[in-house]
């Protein structure tokens, strides 16, 4: 519709609506104003770096990138975590059983533990159009650092009060994650940016995003066998810190925003 081109934009609405029965029976969209002028060429990727746009690119890819730093680590390697630190892990198995025993009591866990994605997606559909994203995002980057702290702290105690803060720390990041970042991230990417760059820019984000995600899945073992858990956790703390201060200085609200309009209308939400 943005570039003039009325009768596809109207074909795929159309299947994007297709339902049995057909509900609405027929698509009509209300053609551009007149006068107004239409470019059929792509804008170009630069725009995404100037002017307001730029706000708008460091808002919808830099959060992604934290965000997907902790929550594909701890996501992909809970497990390995789970059995290091509550000593599920049987380092020198003797046999097959021995290693299988070990692999399936930290996937339990791992799998207790995800539960709290479910929930958390679940208030994010309900809070996301009455909280707004930005206060959403900011808290849920809060609450991740705050369960992965509390999960490094496990490290110092023994005994069950040790298994007791693993688990809640790292169930108090999964409900965070989804109900905030990790749901967040993506419906701020597709709303935030003007119509003529809007493709450009949630694509730019979603791509710049996933450079954490490979970094994560490949250093992330690494890092657990030269560092250690503990200091991998803080350095995850700091990065979902970074989150929230990131998405707080350049905060962009959506919620009730005609995206169509986000040009005229999208501005930081009051503090």
């Amino acid at each position: 519709m943005f570039r003039g081109r009325v009768e596809e934009a109207q074909a795929a609405t159309e299947r994007l609506l297709r339902r049995d029965p057909p509900y609405p029976k027929e698509v009509i969209l209300q053609h551009p104003e007149a006068g107004r002028s239409h470019r059929a060429d792509k804008a170009p990727w630069s725009r995404l770096f100037h002017g307001t746009n730029l706000r708008r690119t460091i808002l919808a890819s830099v959060p992604w990138f934290l965000q997907d730093l902790g929550t594909y680590g701890i996501g992909i390697f809970t497990p390995t975590i789970l059995a290091t630190l509550i000593g599920a892990r049987v380092d020198h198995p003797r046999n097959t059983a021995e290693l299988v025993q070990s692999e399936i009591l930290a996937s339990k866990g791992a799998a207790f533990i995800d539960i709290l994605l479910i929930v958390g997606i679940v208030f994010a559909v309900l809070l996301a159009d009455r909280v707004g994203r930005i206060r959403l995002q900011i808290l849920g980057f809060i609450g991740c650092a705050v369960g992965l702290l509390i999960a490094a702290l496990s490290l110092h105690v023994g005994g069950t009060l040790s298994a007791v803060l693993l688990f809640a720390g790292f169930m108090l990041f999964s409900f965070m994650t989804n109900i905030g970042p990790n749901a967040m991230t993506y419906l701020i990417a597709g709303e935030v940016f003007p119509i003529s760059i809007r493709g450009t820019g949630a694509g730019f984000a979603a791509s710049f995003a996933k450079i954490g995600a490979v970094l994560t899945a490949f250093l992330f073992p690494i890092l657990l066998k030269d560092i250690g858990t503990g200091l991998l956790l803080l350095i995850l703390v700091g990065t979902s810190l970074a989150g929230a201060l990131v998405t707080k200085r350049y905060a962009i609200e959506t919620k009730g925003i005609n995206v169509e309009k986000i040009d005229d209308k999208a501005h930081p939400p009051p503090s």
